[in-house]
This record gives C-alpha cells, sequence and structure tokens, in this order.
C-alpha cells in the first residue's frame, strides 16, 4: 500500500489548524508522534504559551495487559490547565483510547475551559465516541495494520506501516 507523503499532510494539517483556529488555546503533544507535531505546530503557529506534554501511559485501559513501555516519560504541562482551552495533538486517531487517557490525565492537572483535538491521521475504527476537530487525512486501514508516524534526526516526518501481531 503505497502511505501519503507525511511531510505534505502535515502542511495541510497545520493550515487547517491555522484558518479555522477561533480561540488562543494551549498546546499538548500525546506521547511521542503527537508530541512531534505539537512542537512544529507550537513553532509554525507561534504559540506564545508553553508547550504541554502528556504520556498516558498510566491512563491506559490496558495497562495492566501490556505493561508500562520502556521509554515512558513524564507528562510535562507548564502551564495552569483551569480554565485552559487545549489544543490536544496525536498522530493516529484509531481507537479513540488514547485520547480518552490523555483527558482522563488531563482532568487530573485541572478543569480546561475546552479540550479539542488535532489528529494528524484518521484511520477510523472508533470503540469510543471521540472525534477529531482537525485532522490532516483520513485513511482507511485493515484492523491488522498499525500506521506509525517517524521522526528522523532531522525532524522529517513519514509514515510506516507494519502488522500489529509482528514485532517491531
Amino acid at each position: 500500500m503505497q502511505l501519503p507523503d507525511a511531510e505534505e499532510v502535515f502542511r495541510s494539517f497545520a493550515q487547517k489548524i491555522r484558518a479555522n483556529r477561533s480561540r488562543d488555546f494551549s498546546l499538548i503533544g500525546i506521547h511521542t508522534g503527537g508530541v512531534w507535531l505539537a512542537e512544529r505546530l507550537h513553532r509554525e503557529l507561534a504559540i506564545a504559551k508553553p508547550l504541554g506534554i502528556l504520556s498516558v501511559s498510566f491512563y491506559r485501559d490496558d495497562f495492566d495487559k501490556i505493561g508500562l513501555h520502556s521509554q515512558t516519560k513524564p507528562s510535562e504541562i507548564p502551564f495552569e490547565v483551569d480554565g485552559a482551552h487545549i489544543l490536544l495533538v496525536d498522530d493516529v486517531l484509531n481507537t479513540g483510547r488514547t485520547t480518552r487517557a490523555a483527558i482522563n490525565e488531563l482532568f487530573d492537572y485541572g478543569r480546561p475551559a475546552s479540550i479539542s483535538l488535532a489528529a494528524l491521521v484518521d484511520r477510523g475504527g472508533r470503540e469510543l465516541p471521540i472525534a477529531a476537530q482537525y485532522v490532516g487525512i483520513e485513511i482507511a486501514l485493515p484492523a491488522d495494520k498499525m500506521l506509525e508516524l517517524k521522526c528522523d534526526e532531522s525532524g522529517k516526518l513519514s509514515f510506516d506501516l507494519y502488522d500489529k501481531n509482528l514485532p517491531e
């Protein structure tokens, strides 16, 4: 399967957010791919507020089955969440469970005025009633495939597709 150019998708994604931005918001990226995207959006949209990072590892509903990822990093939210308008950024939206975990963690920091979701890729397959307000591209993939966003040392984004049941 021919995957789209991640850099082109990101440019379109950033433009959609820039064009439809109705309020001043704080950016929070979900570890790992969402953080890469949020860092670039933070620069390109010239957002003055500091960037937040969420690691949802402890909030996942499959934590007891899959355990803790070996590269788990702590969340960092360097601003007041109470009353903030949050733009939550993730790389791939699929079942909605990562987004649910991120929202659960956010509420541990306070009560935001609003939370919007920006996902570079929406691949469908929702198991929870979650929808992104900003989407770079929609891609239909078989359920046994995983779409992964990669970022090289220079910051260039790319996509990789692999079987869920095979080791990476």
